[in-house]
């Protein structure tokens, strides 16, 4: 009994997150709730062409935009608003800045690059 108290402190500073705020991001990022950011946004958030089809008027792309660039603020304005081809998740604040952090890191080299060249 005397070893537990011993272990005792070291448990209680043990880090309570199980993954981190990273790759909470990539996590919610690849796969929120079932439905991929990635899938109409890119990998990296580059955005990508969701489809191709054609029309009375030609041929027509729906393309999910490039988000390496926006602002936390306006992705969380994004996220929390209409849309017409866009479903609206019901992320938390936190969940859209970890998915922002995640972007920022995983596109540090992308987005220092066009800095230096604007």
């Amino acid at each position: 009994m005397k070893y537990l108290w011993f272990l005792l402190p070291f448990l209680l500073s043990a880090n309570e997150d199980f993954i981190s705020h990273y790759e909470y991001g990539e996590m919610l990022y690849q796969q929120p709730r079932g439905v991929s950011c990635a899938e109409c946004h890119g990998k990296s958030g580059e955005g990508r062409i969701i489809v191709e089809f054609r029309d009375i008027h030609g041929k027509k792309v729906l393309r999910g935009p490039d988000i390496r660039r926006e602002t936390l603020a306006s992705m969380i304005n994004s996220v929390n608003s209409y849309h017409k081809i866009m479903p609206r998740y019901y992320l938390t604040d936190e969940e859209v800045k970890a998915i922002y952090d995640y972007l920022q890191k995983k596109n540090s080299t992308y987005l220092a690059e066009t800095n230096t060249t604007q």
